[in-house]
């Protein structure tokens, strides 16, 4: 995984932490270290308050995992495929691989995310005691200062998990509250397209409040509970930058998707196969078939069988004074590892693979036969030729 690392697997999803989850990482920690815990237990030894950050960061995002997973399992009971959950600088993702059947499964999909993380929170701050958590809005100040690290901990957790619930409930697209505004769209109207862009213009519009709201807290305006200043208000901008271009490419990935979704794979692959045999060199791949064509990948050979693909991705990882003496099969990608597809899948399949393993072509084959190659570059250029304004 080039943005990050793997940590693993739950109940058959793949679990990735992209680079920038180790910012946001550290940012919580640090407030939490010398910020918020300091501010109500000033007693606290630095230790104690850089440990406690550390173990609420590290217990948060195990919470944003489980409500990324909420999503995930309600997602494959309804038959549909996620393959992994990355949590980065907003939190965390699901990759769902397809767009929901029906709006009940949009509906399930999305609201089971915040409820889980409230009553994760309810929980969370019950552990904590109860009691003391109501006798807060009494004294605030006061009142937690008398907290254990423990309570204190589990009433901190137990108000994020809440304020996260509350947070995706808005009503704007990609948020779980703007999936819930789409498949109710989508079950008044009967009409996806419809759903998914009205859904996606009120995200875009709640996201250009949330950058009005951020340059204006940098100008020094206060707003309730968000407040004013130059960090937060950068902070609150940058989500509603995210907001909205994420709004804008998921109406753009549907309307691709509409597209795709009636065009076979046989009617943009390439039948002028690209090959190569297995036993020459580096070197006679690189000067006898690369250079002079326009193909990137080559469907490598043997006896009439597929047995890898190769491209010029492969040859550059080893110096050019090594081309001579190195052979194609052992640069290649070999079949047991490749991605195929057949031809008579949907050319939005295809993407969704490309995407996915972020690779460039797709060896297409029916029956172990090898009969030409999609890439990605045809894809678009279909894309390109094909596109119209959609009637809404």
């Amino acid at each position: 995984m080039g943005k990050g690392f793997r940590l693993g697997k739950i109940l058959g999803i793949v679990i990735d932490i992209d680079w920038s989850w180790i910012l946001i990482f550290f940012l919580v920690t640090w407030n939490l270290a010398f910020g918020i815990f300091p501010a109500f237990h000033p007693q606290w030894s630095l230790f104690l308050n850089l440990a406690m950050g550390v173990i609420a960061s590290l217990l948060f995002f195990g919470s944003v995992l489980l409500h990324e997973l909420a999503h995930s399992t309600v997602a494959k009971a309804r038959g549909i495929p996620v393959s992994k959950i990355t949590l980065f600088l907003f939190g965390g993702v699901a990759n769902i691989q397809k767009e929901p059947t029906s709006p009940k499964t949009e509906f399930l999909m999305a609201v089971v995310g915040p409820l889980t993380s409230i009553i994760l929170g309810l929980i969370f701050v019950f552990l904590g005691g109860i009691n003391t958590a109501l006798q807060i809005f009494g004294n605030f100040e006061t009142s937690f200062s008398k907290l254990s690290p423990l309570s204190t901990l589990l009433i901190w957790l137990g108000t994020i998990n809440i304020l996260v619930a509350l947070f995706n409930l808005i009503p704007g697209f990609p948020l779980d509250g703007g999936r819930v505004l789409r498949s109710i769209i989508w079950f008044v109207t009967k009409n996806f397209q419809k759903a998914t862009f009205y859904a996606s213009i009120t995200g875009q519009s709640i996201a250009w409040l949330f950058i009005f709201m951020g340059i204006s807290m940098i100008f020094g305006v206060s707003f309730p509970f968000f407040g004013s200043g130059l960090l937060a208000g950068v902070w609150i901008a940058f989500i509603g930058w995210f907001l909205k271009n994420a709004a804008s490419a998921s109406f753009e990935k549907v309307l691709v998707e509409d597209i795709l979704k009636n065009t076979k794979v046989a009617v943009v692959m390439r039948t002028n196969i690209a090959s190569v045999p297995p036993h020459i060199s580096v070197r006679s791949f690189v000067y006898d078939y690369i250079l002079g064509t326009d193909h990137h990948a080559f469907g490598v050979i043997e006896g009439n069988k597929l047995v890898g693909i190769v491209c010029l991705d492969d040859a550059r990882k080893i110096t050019s004074d090594k081309w001579g003496k190195v052979k194609v099969k052992e640069i290649m990608t070999p079949f047991k590892n490749l991605e195929t597809i057949r031809p008579g899948q949907s050319a939005a399949d295809a993407l969704d693979k490309l995407t996915e393993r972020d690779i460039g072509q797709l060896p297409v084959l029916e029956k172990g036969e090898f009969l030409g190659m999609l890439n990605r570059r045809d894809i678009l250029l279909w894309l390109q030729l094909h596109a119209k304004n959609k009637q809404l």
